[in-house]
């Protein structure tokens, strides 16, 4: 039972994460720059605080109570991880949406299920799963197993991504409308800076896995305070404070950047836009993004492996995200066999969600 509840809170927080862009395409007038950090804010700075105020009393003390080593590693890894989303926008861009965010959101799911589990070999700690577990173990080998099978279901996806592109935007570069398009596909830069992208959007799980004493804190707190009720279901929302600033801080620079470069700090008062309505759909999709990590925090709390954990976040967001595309009719005008493609890629990576679930239930 504790397995199918951390398999549907990491179900809410992927599909929170998959859909969060939904209000910003209700921005009407600004910016990349400027809705994305308006929304930014609420997710990295004012939300996460507001959740742990609500749910862990004293949270701030907990903070206090760190070392400031771990505080530091932890605030690092935020940095690190905003810069991997920002470098997320430049391998879509020259690889393509399908292509660039599949082999960014893989090796993310790679990258930061499988180092921690590798740390925990080299520098061993009590209650962490280590990679020599999970090679050893029946439950181990069917948690890799699914990974594996999950990234052969990003590969389909990715596959299908390719052909749709071929498709809809083929010979004269031209959309079914035809409008010209606007191509910059360059293989060689847009893997390497999508492998950077990967590589440094899994520090968010590096940043969880650093902040654990904060965690462990606020767990052992509520334990004490509520005997035989098992781990605390928010315990992660206290490292979220820590983690996101960090996400905060590399945001923020670029785009003051940005605005400065662009002359678009006018956006935030601009009359001539929906003003109300612009910092609201903003502030939603901010919000909207934050539950993702809120619940994922919950879903970490019931299984209790930070490797099954982020691999159910990584596929379920991915699966979102292909849903979105086949309800918004982004697959409309490709033939039968690309629509077959991109259904069996959605499939295969629902069955891997199964086998990870299915390793953590006879852990």
């Amino acid at each position: 039972m504790q397995a199918i509840l951390g398999v549907i809170f990491h179900f809410i927080g992927g599909f929170a994460s998959g859909s969060f862009y939904m209000p910003y395409k209700k921005v009407k007038g600004w910016h990349w720059e400027s809705f994305w950090i308006v929304g930014g804010i609420f997710s990295w700075f004012i939300v996460p605080p507001l959740a742990a105020y609500l749910t862990i009393p004293g949270f701030m003390d907990i903070i206090k109570g760190t070392s400031g080593t771990a505080l530091g590693i932890t605030y690092l890894f935020g940095v690190l991880w905003g810069i991997g989303g920002l470098t997320y926008g430049l391998g879509v861009r020259y690889l393509g949406v399908s292509l660039g965010s599949s082999i960014i959101l893989g090796l993310c799911m790679v990258f930061g299920a499988i180092i921690p589990s590798i740390y925990y070999d080299v520098f061993p700690k009590a209650g962490k799963d280590t990679f020599s577990m999970l090679v050893d173990s029946t439950w181990g080998i069917t948690v890799l197993a699914g990974l594996a099978l999950c990234v052969v279901g990003i590969i389909i996806c990715g596959k299908a991504g390719t052909m749709k592109e071929s498709q809809l935007c083929g010979a004269g570069n031209t959309d079914p409308h035809g409008s010209t398009v606007k191509t910059e596909y360059k293989f060689a830069l847009g893997m390497f800076v999508s492998i950077v992208s990967g590589v440094l959007s899994a520090c968010f799980n590096f940043g969880l896995e650093a902040g654990k004493p904060m965690a462990d804190l606020a767990n052992e707190l509520w334990k004490n305070a509520n005997p035989g009720q098992g781990n605390f279901l928010f315990q992660n929302n206290v490292t979220y404070v820590v983690v996101l600033w960090g996400g905060l801080t590399t945001n923020f620079i670029w785009c003051m950047i940005l605005n400065a470069r662009n002359k678009t700090f006018g956006d935030y008062t601009n009359k001539q836009t929906p003003l109300l309505k612009n910092y609201i759909f903003s502030a939603l999709a901010g919000t909207t993004w934050f539950l993702q990590f809120f619940f994922y925090g919950m879903g970490e709390s019931k299984l209790g492996n930070g490797a099954s954990s982020w691999i159910l976040h990584m596929a379920f967001i991915i699966l979102t995200a292909n849903m979105w595309g086949l309800v918004l009719k982004e697959w409309k005008g490709v033939n039968k066999k690309t629509i077959t493609t991109i259904v069996l890629g959605i499939i295969t990576i629902i069955v891997s969600v199964l086998l990870v679930g299915y390793g953590n239930s006879i852990k």
